[in-house]
């Protein structure tokens, strides 16, 4: 397998592309070769010309590239209709809620990666596709809260008096949470902030911030670095005590999610009428959920009392160019790793555990453990 098609995203908010022509040039010396669809990576500032001067083949719709071995998108398609049995697609798949879409991949015998199932191990780190992109979602969850907010990050002191530095409370210390501590801090912020798993407590003194400790008893992560889920009497605990701490801060910015459930509901409505007018909170799970009583999905509110919500799911789409560019590198990654060079092509292979834990279809049928039920 070594042609490959590029797709244009459909979804009109998404301004990502799946592969850059830098990449698709180191690519093609490997001997891959490419089909991208026109104005593919127009929003991210990657021309058609770009494309073509890698080597890529421009083609005017999707399906003059569905003779292609592996195709490349960032959202999950509507459909598997006009694929070819045997093809690998790879993709975001929200696996959890599209069964019906994994069932019809499966029955036309596709072989479907879902891009969020990639094992979060040393070995798969530079295809983990969910890190990159949350990585610059909390840079951007900050500088949009920033804007927002109606005073300055940074400690000032002027003639006409001193300023005294925002307080940002960072809810959720993974790679998202991580990046907003520190590009709070860089802004000039005081930060706070909590997760439930205490092994992150250093990580968060290292980057200039305090760590709020709130006793939930016993706690940790899963195999892939997630924070497990808490019992309602747990939850119950950390809502009363981060709600002093929301109280006093300037931003709140939640990143909560359980992968493959439903977020928890950490900021209920009584702890946002007790904030100050003009405080920004940023629900980074809201697509899941959300994290905070009253968020809505691409949608701004604004409470009775003057607090702004803000909708904070694909934030990396604000920064297209540089999203897309470790996207890429995700998906070269991936190509790269798996490609075969005594083959000259790229092989699908179970023994290798990146495959056998992302690969949710194959041979016509669901193939993954977590899925098979379907």
């Amino acid at each position: 397998m070594k042609s490959v098609l590029v797709c244009r995203e459909t979804d009109p908010r998404e301004t990502r592309v799946a592969l850059i022509p830098d990449d698709i040039k180191k690519l093609i010396g490997m001997g891959f070769s490419f089909k991208v669809v026109r104005g593919a990576g127009v929003k991210s500032g990657f021309s058609d010309a770009a494309y073509e001067k890698a080597g890529a083949v421009l083609i005017d719709s999707e399906s003059q590239g569905y003779d292609s071995e592996i195709v490349l998108r960032i959202l999950k398609p509507e459909s598997a209709a006009g694929l070819r049995p045997d093809t690998l697609h790879l993709s975001y798949l929200d696996p959890f809620n599209e069964k019906a879409l994994l069932k019809e991949f499966a029955e036309k015998g596709i072989m479907a990666v879902s891009l969020e199932m990639i094992p979060r191990t040393t070995l798969a780190q530079k295809m983990d596709v969910q890190s990159s992109q949350t990585s610059l979602a909390g840079y951007v969850a900050v500088v949009n809260a920033a804007a927002r907010l109606p005073k300055i990050l940074p400690m000032m002191v002027t003639p006409s008096g001193t300023i005294n530095p925002a307080r940002v409370f960072i809810i959720g210390v993974g790679v998202a949470g991580l990046q907003a501590i520190a590009t709070a801090k860089r802004l000039g912020a005081r930060v706070d902030a909590f997760d439930t798993r205490p092994v992150v407590e250093e990580q968060v003194k290292s980057l200039g911030a305090s760590f709020v400790k709130i006793d939930l008893g016993e706690m940790g992560q899963t195999d892939q670095g997630y924070a497990k889920e808490l019992t309602p009497e747990q939850i119950k605990k950390q809502q009363e005590a981060q709600a002093k701490v929301c109280e006093r801060s300037n931003i709140v910015i939640t990143t909560a999610k359980v992968f493959g459930r439903k977020a928890p509901r950490l900021i209920g409505k009584d702890v946002i009428d007790r904030m100050q007018p003009g405080s920004v909170i940023v629900d980074m799970a809201v697509s899941t959920g959300g994290n905070v009583e009253g968020s809505k999905l691409f949608e701004e509110v604004v409470t009775e009392n003057g607090v702004v919500i803000l909708s904070g799911d694909y934030l990396e789409r604000q920064v297209p160019f540089d999203a897309s560019k470790m996207l890429s590198g995700n998906f070269t990654a991936f190509l790269t790793h798996f490609y075969h060079k005594e083959q000259g092509e790229l092989v699908v292979s179970l023994e290798d555990e990146i495959m056998r834990g992302c690969l949710l279809t194959q041979g016509g049928k669901i193939i993954h453990e977590r899925f098979r039920e379907v």
